[in-house]
Formats: structure tokens, C-alpha cells, sequence
């Protein structure tokens, strides 16, 4: 990729997308393809949550006691993976996602795992999804290293996965693939798209969002403002008075291991488990290698309570831990990696996604500010929910509003904007930069 800024700006651009990870880079992929031109913000895309997730495409596993709200997204957004993935690669051979449609099988170590897994069936087969029994002769002839001592297995077809890491570089690669003079070629961004920098604010004008400005000084102008950031999303200068974006880190550790040749494939099909009540999984990698994760801690090992966070050893210890209790021949593998970061989650673990109610003196279509979307808050769903993300937000764009997801609106646990200062042209007098009138 060229550098980021090849000139000192300002950059002019349809939209702009702060935030490379698999979330914003999913909004700027679709915005790109409905015809804009997209400035994609980030210092250093897919670093962070992204770089470590496991990449499972789970809605049905994922339903989660009293998180059932989510569930018709997440179904909705599972049926739209197969034609994102294909969009994403094109007909270029160079890019692969490592997106599989194998089933999902999940598999309990004891009786008390089994009825746990028996309890969360239920609740499956009650909000209609499919999960089936399969017997325990049948899992370890499609898993033969399967323990024998297992005391469940359930299929779940629904369920897939894809590499994140490949389908983040994928995503760049598709971005990357325009030339100078496309309508989408941004004049002075790395590759026509990227600015390798970090926003600072949001730039305001007459009351709308009109572009970001960055930690360098340089201005990014833009008809739309995707706020798509993560953790920082609170700490943007420039928010709409009132507006509360409760974010809270919540970090995962996650291993990558290398399967020995004769051990190969450990698991054909990513296995989900419950080990004395504590789950697990199995997520295996076209390249040879496995990923194990599933702890979940809000500990602040980390002082800076950024997207990094020290690996915890007890949390390494319990996944090889119950890794082994499913695979036994876990123990044999070559531990590669041990990855920590941080996943935003909101009070409620469900997306903060959708435009902002504004007041009579900053609100366009349906009420909410001009120029700006917010996409943030994934928590644990962000690789399945990044089909469905990126179509709401082009979708309002577009000027299409979609009632279904309303539940989400980023502004959920705010209180009103203030129209005192939102009639002054933006949020507060030092953030607020007019946009020049060449660029109206």
C-alpha cells in the first residue's frame, strides 16, 4: 500500500469510515460498491479485535439467554454471508477469506454438560432453529480424535466460520483494486482509500457532520461520517451533545496452534464445547493451524485499558486445559501464538448501530443529524454481524430505513440533544471546524 497521505490535504471523499476494523472495513467495502468513493481511517486496519478473533459465523451457538433481540440479526446476517464473501473475492484467486459452510458440532464433557447443552437446545428449537442430536458413534467418525469420553454431540448446520485475518486483507485487497481516475480514487489517501491516521473529531457544519479531523490537523471531508471505531468511539471530540456511547472492553484471550502433519486435520469442522460448564472451541484454519478460544474477562490487566491487553496465564492454561479434555491430541500441537485484545461491549451486549436522533435544529430524514452513522458495540458478534452492518448502514445512505433494527440505534442510552448547543452548528466550539465553502 502507498503512504497514507501522499498529499497534506484536505482529502474529499462520499464517505468516510473511521475505524479498520472488520466492522468498518465491511461498511467501506459496501459503500464502495453502491458507487461512493471511501476514506478508510485507521493508524493500522484489522489490529485489533479483528486480528484475534476466531471468526465463527454462529448465530445459532451464539443465542444467548435474554440476548434473544439479537438473534433476528444474527440470522440475517448469516444468510447474507455467502454473497458478501463471493463479492469480496470477485473472480481474483488471489484473495481467500477461508469462509467454510461446514456444520458446527457441539459436544459435552460430562452429564451436567450435556444437560446444559440439552437446556440450551431447547431454547434453540424454541426460537425455530436447527440444532439435531447426533450420536456419539456418528461425531467421532467425523471427528476421530474426538475423546471417547465425551458425553454429547449436536449438530449445528447454521453454524460456519471464516478467517478474519485473510478476509481483512481481502477486503484491503478489493479496496486497493481501483486506479487513479476511478470515481472512487480519493486524491492524496494511501491506494486511493486508505489514511493511515488516527481520527480526532468529527467536523461540523449548518448543524450536519460533514467529514473527521485527524490527529495529524489534515481535514477529511464527507457527505457521510461512519463511526465505526470501537473502543475509541466515546473519546471522538465532536459527538453530538448528549450522546452517551457506554462502551466497555471486554477482553478474550485465544491461541493459534500448528497441527503436526500426522495429526492433520485435528477437526475437519469447528467443535464448540462445554467442559464442567465452561465453554470451548476448535476453529480449524486452512493453513494447517487451529484456533482455541472462548474466555471472556473484564479484569483490567491492562493499565491503559486499550485494544492490547496482556495475555492472562490462567486463561491460557484453561482453554489447553479443556481443549484437551474434547481433543486429547490438543497436547501434541505446536502452540504458536497466545493473543489478547479487547471487544466493545454495551450495557445491553448488543450493537450500537444506526443514525442519531437530533433536535429541530440538526435533524434530517427521520429525525436524526446529517452526515453521521455510528457502528460500534459488537462485542462478541462483530465477523458474523459485518454482512448485515455494512447493508444498514449503505441502506441509510441510501435514505432507507429499516424499522426491524431500530432497537439498536446508537442512541439508546442518551438523553436528548441539547438544542442550545446544537443551534450554535456543532457540539462545542472547539471541535467544531466549518467546512470551507469550497468544499460545500
Amino acid at each position: 500500500m502507498d503512504e497514507a497521505n501522499t498529499q497534506p490535504g484536505p482529502l474529499n471523499a462520499d464517505v468516510a469510515v473511521i475505524g479498520g476494523g472488520v466492522i468498518g472495513l465491511g461498511i467501506a467495502w459496501e459503500a464502495r460498491r453502491s458507487g461512493r468513493s471511501v476514506a478508510l481511517i485507521d493508524p493500522a486496519p484489522a489490529s485489533g479485535a479483528t486480528f484475534a478473533a476466531a471468526g465463527m459465523l454462529a448465530p445459532v451457538s451464539e443465542l444467548h439467554y435474554q440476548e434473544e433481540d439479537l438473534l433476528e440479526l444474527m440470522l440475517e446476517s448469516s444468510a447474507l454471508w455467502p454473497d458478501f464473501e463471493r463479492n469480496v473475492t470477485g473472480s481474483s484467486t488471489g484473495r481467500s477469506t477461508g469462509y467454510r459452510t461446514t456444520p458446527t458440532l457441539a459436544v459435552g464433557a460430562d452429564a451436567a454438560d450435556r444437560r446444559a447443552l440439552a437446556d440450551l437446545r431447547d431454547v434453540q428449537l424454541a426460537n425455530g432453529l436447527v440444532v439435531e442430536s447426533v450420536p456419539l458413534r456418528e461425531a467421532r467418525e467425523r471427528e476421530p480424535l474426538l475423546s471417547p469420553q465425551i458425553s454429547c454431540a449436536f449438530d449445528i448446520p447454521g453454524d460456519h466460520q471464516v478467517d478474519p485475518r485473510r478476509l481483512s486483507a481481502a477486503i484491503l485487497g478489493a479496496l486497493a483494486d481501483h486506479q487513479p481516475g476511478d470515481s472512487s480514487w480519493i486524491a492524496g489517501a494511501g491506494g486511493g482509500f486508505a489514511v493511515q491516521d488516527t481520527a480526532a473529531g468529527l467536523l461540523w457544519e449548518d448543524g450536519r457532520v460533514v467529514g473527521v479531523l485527524l490527529d495529524s490537523g489534515i481535514e477529511v471531508f464527507a457527505t457521510e461520517t461512519v463511526v465505526a471505531n470501537g473502543l475509541d468511539a466515546p473519546r471522538l471530540k465532536g459527538l453530538p451533545d448528549g450522546l452517551s456511547l457506554p462502551l466497555r472492553p471486554v477482553y478474550g484471550d485465544i491461541l493459534r496452534l500448528r497441527v503436526p502433519e500426522h495429526l492433520q486435520p485435528l477437526v475437519t469442522a469447528t467443535v464448540r464445547g462445554m467442559v464442567r460448564g465452561v465453554p470451548v472451541y476448535i476453529v480449524p484454519r486452512d493453513d494447517g493451524t487451529v484456533v482455541i478460544g472462548a474466555t471472556q474477562r473484564e479484569d483490567g490487566l491492562s493499565a491503559s485499558g486499550g485494544a492490547a491487553n496482556p495475555v492472562s496465564a490462567g486463561g491460557v492454561y484453561q482453554l489447553l486445559r479443556d481443549a484437551q479434555v474434547l481433543v486429547p491430541a490438543v497436547a501434541e500441537l505446536e502452540l504458536l501464538e497466545a493473543t489478547a485484545r479487547a471487544r466493545p461491549g454495551t450495557p445491553d451486549n448488543a450493537p450500537l448501530l444506526g443514525r442519531v436522533k437530533g433536535d429541530e435544529n440538526v435533524q434530517g430524514s427521520e429525525g436524526t443529524v446529517r452526515g453521521l452513522v455510528v457502528a460500534s458495540g459488537f462485542f462478541r458478534h462483530g465477523v458474523l454481524l459485518t454482512p448485515a452492518a455494512a447493508k444498514i448502514c449503505v441502506g441509510l445512505m441510501d435514505g432507507t430505513v429499516d424499522p426491524r433494527w431500530n432497537r439498536f440505534r446508537p442512541d439508546r442510552f442518551s438523553r436528548p440533544l441539547s438544542a442550545a448547543k446544537a443551534s450554535t452548528g456543532g457540539p462545542s466550539a472547539d471541535t467544531s471546524n466549518p467546512l470551507p465553502k469550497d468544499h460545500a
